[in-house]
């Protein structure tokens, strides 16, 4: 009997944590932007959020605008990142090239990625040093990228690495010095700091991915869902705050939640700031 009393309380637990960490109150902001497409919270909970023509715009975590940048060259971004410390990260695979704006949104660097050895650019995110990691479709690889010398500095080919047919790769993310790379068909592939692969997630994901201390969190139906990066369990989080939820982003004190054309921001519960 001991097996079956255990399951209970673990269940019991796991119940109860899930009610606590679904406490939310009601939105702080709610948001409307035409066409909306990506959304990124920085380490101060500016919001930022772009546009299917690539229009970047600034807000504050209550839902004010602040400023808009409008590129001259127009194209929808496959990225944007705001949690990095200081920059902001944007790249479009239809232009093929990066840009990274300061918290004011002025550019401070921009290229394309076709004059550093890279043919077709279709996933990319900032990392450490000054470097962007960039996935290559055209030869199945990950390359690392010093953008101030406009230099790749390694070429890790994965194709056969990974034992997978199909490497349809939507997103790359930097995060506590593992590269994580989306393959919705297949899973989460996880790399350290030098490219190395470590493991794989066995999560299929057809969404942004979202990164809170050490847990993963998506959006599967109407329901929130957290994968521990730690344990590597699995946890049913309850009723997220409306059934039309695409995806979610989290930053330090607030949690957003991107609709069609439609940002609500709510306060962080108690219970995510307990999660380890």
């Amino acid at each position: 009997m001991k097996f079956p009393l255990i399951l209970f309380f673990g269940l019991l637990t796991k119940s109860l944590f899930c009610q606590e960490a679904l406490d939310f109150d009601a939105s702080v902001a709610e948001i409307h932007l035409e066409f909306l497409d990506l959304v990124s919270l920085d380490t101060k909970d500016q919001i930022y959020a772009t546009n299917t023509s690539g229009d970047v715009y600034l807000f504050d975590p209550k839902g004010k605008q602040l400023n808009i940048y409008s590129p001259s060259r127009q194209g929808r971004l496959q990225q944007l990142e705001a949690a990095w410390t200081v920059n902001i990260f944007c790249f479009s695979a239809d232009l093929q090239e990066y840009r990274i704006l300061d918290r004011f949104l002025n550019p401070i660097a921009e290229n394309s990625f076709l004059l550093n050895d890279i043919t077709l650019p279709q996933a990319a995110t900032l990392g450490n040093n000054n470097t962007i990691w960039v996935w290559d479709e055209s030869d199945l690889s990950i390359k690392n990228l010093d953008y101030p010398r406009n230099l790749v500095l390694q070429s890790l080919p994965l194709n056969m690495n990974l034992d997978v047919e199909n490497l349809k790769v939507t997103e790359v993310r930097e995060f506590k010095n593992r590269l994580f790379m989306n393959v919705p068909e297949s899973g989460i592939f996880i790399f350290d700091n030098q490219g190395n692969f470590l493991r794989k997630i066995n999560l299929r994901i057809d969404q942004r991915m979202c990164f809170y201390k050490e847990n993963l969190f998506w959006v599967e139906g109407a329901m929130l869902k957290m994968y521990s990066l730690k344990s590597q369990a699995i946890f049913d989080m309850g009723l997220l705050p409306s059934k039309t939820i695409q995806y979610l982003q989290i930053g330090q004190e607030k949690i957003v939640f991107v609709e069609k054309d439609l940002i609500k921001v709510y306060s962080l519960p108690e219970g995510f700031k307990q999660l380890k």
